[in-house]
């Protein structure tokens, strides 16, 4: 069946060069059959053999055109629905188009703003070219190499054009909107990959800078707050965004951004990823008092969805600055993702981590060979790493021995978690496996929604071989809006419904 589909796949290539040879004058098909087999040779042979041929030359010509023109450091978008009279081609769905400097992220980033903008990727198409250009950004050698072929000289430009199919867009308005938000996107994608190094450099600072927390925190804190860092930087953190805040040199109270400080997605200061910084005299006393403390570094969420790589909110790690007397002066803003290994390694095994399990392990007194021991481990293995990054380890404690001890019992059990600086509740749920199904996770969200007058951000489900199943919710709060909740009516509540 490959060996067909193969060789079906060349008959059509083989159909779409003929055409461009018959249709194009003799200079310019030479050069643009080159481009279209370079163009189709990694798309999978299905997609090839369920396409007409002349569905793949105007696909392939379209882009073509495209391509001979795009401005230095910018990248070119465009989203239309091809007709015969406009275009010279048809399709049934709306085709993406994109050229724009080879990068890493742009597949990803893009197909996952589309899906954001509620459309339906159905093919994606992703060569990568290598081509000179004029200052102007006219193609000048006319003739693109496939990467890879040969050692480029430095002046040829290693391109990224991509084809993309998805759902039909019949509003012209929405046509005019998904341009835009691409073209969002890949400015993100761009200022995040070059200000790469800059992000690993400020990081390099923050290290060089915890001499000075010595003075404030403890040793072994500030020590495995270094150890951390360090971890970060070893290609487990990916940087997409930094900006720096400072306390008033006077010692008052407000909190405020470093001008000119922004890198990455953060370039712009009127981008916000962390209100509780931007409007820190508007928290509560308490949380100012907590942000004011010697502690060294924080890890949380932010406000805002990455469009960088994965639709995911942007990880957040705050590392406390401090002068040279050991007092707290603002804060760096580290913003991006944990990569896989992040969540696929032991918690025992990632710095910052393993200090919160190991304190759980020693105020549980357990013996680690025995029943209750094993299981307390196996829990703060599998607790959700999202969380186990943001909580505190007393906390850790009081949720973990909560699970523990509900083990052996087929009930229904809440346990929430406040972020300190109130833009969030994490609600996790543990419900007998059997009763679990999406009517009634619908039934726990309107519930949690309406008690924490909050809206669901986020839900995950982990039905495993145990008994129980562990429904995690994260309902977003108004800052100064969220309303005390009594944790044993609420679970209750969640028992009847």
């Amino acid at each position: 069946m490959s060996q067909l589909a193969d060789r079906r796949k060349a008959e059509q290539i083989d159909a779409v060069a003929e055409a461009i040879n018959l249709r194009l004058d003799s200079g310019r098909a030479v050069v643009v059959e080159q481009f279209a087999r370079r163009f189709y040779a990694h798309v999978p042979p299905d997609d090839i053999a369920s396409a007409s041929m002349e569905q793949l030359y105007g696909a392939v010509l379209s882009a073509w055109q495209l391509y001979q023109h795009r401005p230095p450091g910018k990248a070119k978008v465009r989203v239309y629905n091809p007709r015969i009279e406009t275009h010279g081609w048809k399709a049934a769905r709306t085709v993406v188009e994109t050229i724009n400097d080879d990068m890493p992220f742009l597949v990803d980033s893009v197909t996952a703003e589309l899906n954001r903008l509620g459309l339906t990727v159905h093919l994606v198409v992703h060569p990568v070219m290598e081509a000179t250009r004029d200052a102007d950004g006219d193609l000048t050698d006319g003739d693109p190499i496939e990467a890879g072929d040969a050692a480029p000289p430095e002046s040829v430009l290693r391109e990224s054009v991509m084809h993309i199919q998805i759902s039909p867009i019949s509003d012209p308005a929405m046509l005019t909107r998904t341009v835009a938000a691409l073209e969002r996107v890949l400015t993100d994608v761009r200022a995040a990959v070059n200000d790469w190094p800059t992000m690993r450099q400020r990081l390099r600072e923050a290290l060089a800078d915890a001499a000075a927390a010595r003075q404030a925190a403890p040793e072994d804190e500030v020590a495995e707050a270094e150890a951390f860092l360090s971890w970060m930087e070893d290609d487990h953190f990916t940087f997409l965004g930094y900006r720096e805040y400072a306390f008033a040199p006077t010692g008052g109270e407000e909190l405020t951004l470093t001008d000119g400080s922004g890198l990455g997605v953060l370039r712009d200061d009127s981008v916000t990823v962390f209100d509780g910084l931007r409007h820190f005299a508007a928290l509560p006393p308490d949380v100012q008092a907590f942000m004011r403390a010697p502690r060294l570094l924080m890890v949380t969420k932010g406000n805002r969805e990455s469009t960088v790589h994965r639709p995911v909110a942007l990880d957040v790690v705050l590392v406390k600055r401090f002068d040279d007397q050991g007092r707290v002066a603002g804060e760096r803003l580290f913003a991006g993702l944990f990569t896989s290994a992040a969540y696929n390694r032991s918690p025992r095994q990632i710095p910052f981590l393993r200090r919160k399990v190991a304190a759980v392990l020693a105020q549980a007194g357990f013996d680690p060979r025995s029943h209750d021991g094993k299981g307390l481990l196996h829990i703060l293995e599998t607790y959700p790493r999202d969380e186990l990054f943001q909580v505190g380890a007393e906390e850790l404690f009081d949720i973990a021995m909560g699970v523990v001890h509900l083990q052996e019992r087929q009930r229904l059990a809440l346990f929430i978690r406040r972020d300190p600086f109130e833009r969030f509740a994490s609600c996790l749920v543990y419900v007998p496996r059997d009763r679990y199904d999406t009517a009634l996770r619908l039934r726990f969200q309107h519930i949690l929604e309406d008690a924490l007058q909050g809206r669901l951000q986020a839900f995950y489900t982990q039905v495993a071989d145990g008994a129980l199943a562990r429904l995690h919710f994260i309902i977003a709060t108004e800052p100064g809006h969220c309303p005390p909740v009594d944790v044993a009516a609420l679970e209750a509540e969640l028992a009847a419904g």
